[in-house]
C-alpha cells in the first residue's frame, strides 16, 4: 500500500476530528471512565481542529493510505507547565498519532522528521512533548530522536491526572 503525506487544510476538520478521536480510544481509552473520556475527546471535536487548522501558529500533516487517514503529527506553540519557562525558542510536538495497523510501519518516523523540519523552518531551537509514563515504546521512539526527559506533567483526561514526562530535544544539536 502507498503513503502519502500532506500538509492538513481547515477542510480536514472532520478527518482529524474522527482520527485523534480513533487512535485515542485504541491507545488509552481503556484507562478512563466514559464520562471523563467523553471531557477530553472535545479537543479532537471538528470545531477544535477547524480552529487550530486556520491558526498559522500550529501546522499538521497528515498521512494517508488509499484514501483513509492512517496518522498524523501537530506542532504549536509551547503550552506546557515549565519550570522554569524555555529560555531558547521552543515550539511544542502537540500530537503524534498512528492508527494501530500502521504502527511500525515508518509512518510515526516519516511524520516525526516532518515535524522537526517544520519548527526548524519556523525557527525553533527546541521541541517539547509529553508523553504518558506507562508508554515506554513512545519514549524509546521519542528517545531515538534525541529527546530527553527534562520534567513531569500531570495530564489530564477530565477530572484524572495521569502521570506524562516531558521531553525535550535541542534542534541545534
Amino acid at each position: 500500500m502507498t503513503i502519502s503525506y500532506r500538509t492538513a487544510s481547515p477542510n480536514d476538520a472532520d478527518i482529524l476530528s474522527a482520527l485523534g478521536t480513533d487512535t485515542f480510544i485504541a491507545t488509552f481509552g481503556h484507562l478512563y471512565s466514559q464520562a471523563n473520556l467523553d471531557r477530553f475527546l472535545v479537543a479532537h471535536s471538528p470545531e477544535s481542529w477547524a480552529a487550530d487548522l486556520v491558526d498559522a501558529d500550529f501546522a499538521v500533516r497528515l498521512a494517508m493510505s488509499d484514501g483513509r487517514a492512517i496518522g498524523y503529527a501537530k506542532l504549536g506553540p509551547p503550552h506546557l507547565p515549565f519550570d522554569p519557562e524555555p529560555a531558547r525558542t521552543a515550539l511544542e510536538m502537540r500530537q503524534l498519532y498512528v492508527r494501530a495497523d500502521w504502527q511500525g510501519s515508518g509512518v510515526a518516523a516519516a511524520l516525526t522528521d516532518w515535524l522537526i523540519a517544520e519548527a526548524q523552518v519556523r525557527g525553533a531551537q527546541d521541541i517539547y512533548l509529553s508523553v504518558y509514563t506507562e508508554n515506554p515504546r513512545a519514549q524509546a521512539f521519542y528517545r531515538r530522536y534525541g529527546f530527553e526527559k527534562v520534567g513531569d506533567y500531570k495530564f489530564m483526561v477530565g477530572d484524572q491526572a495521569d502521570d506524562d514526562i516531558i521531553m525535550r530535544c535541542r534542534l541545534d544539536g
